[in-house]
């Protein structure tokens, strides 16, 4: 992960304006898209794929949506405390970052899930994905 990954949104150059983030799972990742001008991030299409072909849907969004940086929710436990799925969604942000070269930034997703379940959300991962890019698009100074 480069520097900016570890560096809070408040320090995001004003040259990154449009983001697409993604809520990694094992199975499935939610997409979201969304920029700065309107701090607002709209749910895709969730990507059902594992593997290489996770990564030519992520290119396939990537050249739709030609965002200047990436977020990818983070998961932790209630208390903080990483787990399994923390290293897998920081080395998926890391696998985003060398095969596409932009900025890729952490964003915490704890309750993502759970908030986009209780929002009646037909599609969770994305409406997850949509959740964390919202969170750092507010953060945004």
């Amino acid at each position: 992960m480069s520097a900016a990954a570890a560096l809070s949104p408040a320090v995001v150059p004003a040259t990154l304006q449009t983001f697409i983030a993604f809520d990694f799972g094992t199975k499935h990742t939610g997409v979201a898209v969304g920029n700065r001008l309107l701090r607002s991030a709209q749910p895709q299409a969730t990507i059902h794929a594992e593997g290489d072909a996770r990564f030519v849907q992520v290119a396939q969004r990537l050249k739709e949506w030609q965002p200047d940086a990436i977020v990818v929710g983070v998961p932790y436990h209630p208390d903080g405390a990483a787990h399994d799925n923390t290293a897998r969604a920081r080395k998926f942000g890391r696998q985003l970052q060398g095969r596409f070269g932009l900025p890729v930034f952490e964003v915490d997703e704890r309750y993502s899930t759970t908030e986009a379940l209780a929002g009646g959300a037909r599609d969770p991962d994305a409406a997850a994905a949509a959740i964390i890019l919202n969170q750092f698009l507010q953060d945004l100074p």
